[in-house]
């Protein structure tokens, strides 16, 4: 299989969905679709932990998955985890053991996130529509609502219920009586108050569903013959009452021939969509083919064609905290030089790394916006929970670490907290980032001389130009300063030009 080939696995709290497409001219042309129910969310104990019988039917799937990828690219697979991944308490012990079956990276991202790659997909899926569509997507652990307009989402919400969470919480014995129906929809309307007002002020022209339990709610509403096309309010009011004459998720998968995972959902889905057709006032929705794994693929060919979405949601963080961008191109230039002579010699050599190491130096003054005083901490912050567009939580959390440690203390367990492949690029990345700040200290417009950084393991050793650290003595005592810092790191940091060198040299220890 060659490199014009893609992939996207979702891998949803109720199904594992799997995309491989192949990219000609510049369009996507879908190969094949593979599902699976594993319905991981009802895997989630009373402490939200996976069980262990829930994991491995889990890999099981990506065992059958990762056939189909081993021949693509790492760089053309893209792999995420939604609401269940989300909440799980052992939910980095899960994507350890599943990156291992599938030997590719697995991304776990926000509820933001996951609605942005649904509308695209969507949008990408259904036809243009004059002025602004609402799009609606049912998982089996959080139900996405998404307004935009052509492909520009541009208002999200993800809530916290799903088919299979008010199916474990209303109907967990597969019994849909009067009562219950009338609790889960209480639930629904619970969870739709916060939200409702605005959404009908922001209004729409379309509203498009995607997901399995709409589309399998859609092939019951047109078995019955209740609606030729897509799905009505008046449809799913007399798919209330037949479901009240079912008497259990047996009767319910016979009647209309539902896979018996997707029967056990089937109510909790249904009271989810009717509750937001009543709630929200729609009377007809059409249904999509694409849902989040064809997002993953259009997001990815983004990535491909150098129109990366990160790079976007960078400039306009920029812009929204109103960051001195001079200093921050000046930072990023120097970072970025210093890399471009350690990269091989510290296994830095890959993109991603530069990437990483540009967009921490663009934003490392982000908690400026708060306060001048720990301002690396607020930024740190800032960065972990925004809601930050092509991000995933292990992106922004290593954005995160490099900010919040680009100054001041730089203990040896900085990076304890990053996934296990990151732990050792980051830390150089981050010294790569402080030393930048500190040449960069005094915000001048005046360029640098050309510096040259030398490492060996855990020792650098800069070099500048004869006598241009002795103009500079403010220079001189920041060094000294970082080289205090970087020492309890591991890191021996010494520099010197042309007349010799100077500076302490710490004993390194091994990173």
């Amino acid at each position: 299989m060659s490199s014009d080939f893609v992939a996207a696995i979702d891998l949803g709290s109720n199904s594992f969905h799997m995309v491989v497409a192949r990219i000609t001219d510049g369009h996507v042309q879908i190969l094949d679709r593979l599902r699976e129910m594993v319905q991981l969310a009802a895997g989630l104990d009373d402490h939200n932990r996976l069980s262990a019988q829930s994991q491995q039917r889990a890999l099981d799937c990506l065992a059958r998955f990762a056939q189909r990828l081993r021949h693509i690219p790492a760089a053309r697979v893209r792999i995420v985890g939604t609401n269940t991944l989300r909440q799980a308490r052992n939910s980095a012990e899960f994507v350890a053991r599943a990156e291992q079956t599938l030997g590719h990276r697995v991304e776990v991202v926000s509820g933001h996130e996951e609605a942005r790659l649904i509308y695209l997909g969507v949008a990408q899926s259904v036809g243009h529509v004059a002025g602004q569509r609402l799009v609606i997507d049912i998982g089996g652990g959080s139900t996405e609502l998404i307004i935009g307009e052509a492909f520009d989402p541009l208002h999200l919400a993800s809530l916290r219920m799903g088919c299979v969470s008010v199916s474990r919480d209303c109907f967990a014995d597969g019994r849909v009586t009067a009562s219950r129906l009338r609790q889960a929809e209480l639930l629904v309307q619970l969870h739709l108050e916060p939200v409702r007002e605005e959404y009908l002020a922001r209004g729409w022209e379309m509203v498009t569903g995607a997901s399995g339990s709409i589309k399998a709610i859609q092939d019951v509403i047109v078995r019955e013959g209740w609606s030729r096309e897509g799905i009505t309010l008046d449809a799913l009011r007399r798919l209330r009452g037949a479901l009240l004459e079912t008497s259990d998720t047996a009767a319910l998968a016979s009647r209309w021939q539902l896979e018996p995972p997707r029967a056990r959902v089937f109510a909790g889905g249904f009271v989810v969509l009717h509750g937001l057709c009543e709630t929200l006032g729609i009377e007809h929705l059409e249904v999509s083919e694409g849902a989040l794994r064809e997002g993953l693929i259009y997001d990815l060919l983004g990535r491909i064609r150098h129109e990366d979405v990160r790079d976007r949601t960078i400039a306009d963080v920029i812009r929204r905290f109103t960051l001195d961008q001079a200093q921050a191109e000046r930072v990023s230039a120097t970072a970025l030089d210093l890399l471009r002579q350690v990269r091989a010699r510290w296994g830095l050599a890959g993109k991603e790394a530069r990437n990483v190491l540009e967009r921490a130096a663009r934003l490392h003054e982000i908690g400026l916006l708060l306060s001048h005083d720990q301002y690396h901490k607020h930024g740190a912050y800032v960065l972990q929970h925004a809601d930050l567009p092509g991000y995933s939580r292990d992106d922004q959390l290593l954005l995160s670490v490099l900010v919040r440690r680009h100054r001041r203390s730089f203990p040896a367990d900085a990076f304890a907290a990053l996934p296990k492949a990151w732990a050792r690029p980051a830390r150089r990345l981050c010294t790569l980032l402080r030393l930048a700040v500190v040449l960069h200290r005094g915000r001048s417009s005046e360029p640098l001389p050309p510096i040259t950084l030398q490492v060996d393991r855990q020792r650098l050793h800069l070099l500048f130009p004869a006598g241009w650290l002795a103009a500079h003595p403010l220079t001189r005592a920041d060094l000294q300063i970082e080289a205090a810092m970087l020492a309890r790191a591991g890191f021996a940091l010494r520099w010197g030009d042309a007349k010799g060198s100077h500076g302490q040299v710490p004993p390194p220890t091994s990173a």
